[in-house]
């Protein structure tokens, strides 16, 4: 009896603790079974899966957005396998941290246990000394490492320690799998708010659904929020009280990492491809996850002559304008020019003629093979240029009718430019043609 009130207190602080965490934390699933999402890596058959089932777990890492349920599931595998586990944040840890981690790990190998599992959240942040010092001991089998990344594990992740451990890569929920957990967490009286007597509408769940961009947690948190504050008037959660919830900001930007690089991809290559419609979702989707101005302009100008060139110069010209613009106006009134300017560079004719031109002409350069300046273009403007015979023979062409001096300029058969028959190119091309024939002339 003595034991009781330590007991008792025990278990009311456990209590206060857990009606403290928010709603994403109390409706972590308990096991495999309540996972949502992700089969490409859980159905049966999968990699994942057997590894699982045959509690053979290695090394892993599990690469994914924010909220799509990296650090629940690494519980979940520790549970499934019978396996403990321990955590680190890359933030807050450093290599003596990992060092105790890893002698801890060993004293149970060493004694009989099931080899432990380390988990390591944001393991992109650890420096290279500290992956460095996990190989050892993930090469020889004493834990099984567990890291989770939002960045893309190619270039976060020490290739050595890459190549060690499973890569899996954690996909966003869809809206279908959000509706499923926070209709959980609607009739769940333990964990969740199914003891509040409040409905929540379908426009709110759609919402709440569909404007989370995939991300369970932050899905799960505005939900709370709308219901725990209609709680006491509304008793009904409806599609203003769910949008003001989630809130305006855009989930998951993050401008220097994967979503720069696939949204700066996913706008560029909708331009190319001539869907203007395209081009301005991804340039706004860029705007709103807060885009360096600076770095959009400089793709735009540099995509007006490596897709569209000659086919409409006016398109490198209106880009470079455009350039100029956001430097002068800045945000918000700068989201004009660039709409104006990426409609306009979609709806051009396009033509990299300019582009494969350059490319096939340094290569030529590359191989070697280096071909003289002929000695009628050589420098004559100097004493004794003319003993050295530079510059005897040129051909002014501005003396000429045409303004065309048919004359080798190249000394051997060379054809780099290749105008298509688009837009302003298709007249450089017929101009071309005219040219050569003059040029084919000479002598």
């Amino acid at each position: 009896m003595a034991d009781q009130p330590s007991s008792l207190f025990a278990e009311m602080e456990e209590d206060n603790l857990s009606r403290s965490q928010p709603l994403a934390a109390k409706m972590r699933p308990r096991d495999l079974d309540e996972f949502v999402g992700q089969r490409q890596l859980l159905d049966d058959g999968k990699l994942l899966r057997r590894m699982i089932d045959a509690k053979r777990i290695g090394s892993i890492i599990l690469s994914g957005p924010p909220g799509t349920g990296k650090t629940t599931l690494a519980n979940l595998i520790a549970r499934a396998v019978g396996a403990e586990m321990r955590t680190l944040s890359a933030v807050s840890s450093g290599v003596k941290d990992v060092r105790e981690v890893l002698a801890w790990a060993q004293d149970v190998v060493a004694s009989g246990g099931v080899r432990p599992i380390l988990f390591i959240d944001e393991i992109h942040r650890f420096s290279k000394s500290q992956q460095d010092a996990l190989l050892p001991d993930v090469e020889s089998g004493i834990v099984s490492l567990i890291g989770a990344t939002t960045s893309n594990a190619y270039f976060a992740v020490n290739a050595a320690l890459l190549s060690r451990s499973q890569l899996f890569q954690l996909q966003s929920l869809d809206a279908k799998d959000i509706h499923k957990l926070l209709s959980r967490a609607l009739s769940d009286g333990d964990r969740g708010l199914g003891k509040i007597d409040i409905t929540v509408n379908d426009d709110a769940m759609r919402h709440l659904s569909e404007a989370c961009e995939g991300d369970a947690r932050r899905a799960l948190t505005a939900l709370e929020i709308a219901v725990m504050s209609c709680a006491k008037d509304a008793k009904c959660v409806d599609l203003v009280a769910a949008a003001e919830s989630l809130g305006g900001r855009l989930g998951g930007y993050d401008a220097t990492g994967d979503d720069h690089y696939d949204l700066s991809s996913a706008l560029i290559k909708s331009i190319r491809g001539s869907d203007v419609d395209a081009g301005l979702y991804w340039l706004a989707r860029m705007l709103e996850g807060g885009e360096d101005i600076r770095y959009l302009c400089r793709r735009l100008v540099i995509l007006a002559s490596e897709d569209i060139g000659n086919a409409d110069p006016q398109a490198l010209v209106l880009a470079v304008a455009a350039m100029q613009a956001c430097e002068w106006v800045g945000l918000p009134e700068c989201q004009l020019t660039l709409s104006q300017t990426v409609a306009y560079l979609a709806l051009a004719p396009k033509s990299n003629a300019a582009t494969l031109a350059i490319g096939e002409a340094r290569q030529e350069v590359q191989k070697g093979s280096l071909i003289p300046v002929p000695m009628h273009l050589r420098d004559a403007h100097y004493g004794g240029a003319k003993e050295l015979g530079h510059g005897v023979g040129y051909q002014y062409s501005h003396d000429t009718e045409s303004g065309v001096a048919a004359q080798d300029y190249l000394g051997v058969d060379r054809s780099f430019y290749r105008p298509v028959d688009r837009g302003f190119e298709l007249k450089l091309a017929e101009r071309l043609r005219e040219i050569k024939k003059q040029l084919r002339a000479k002598g």
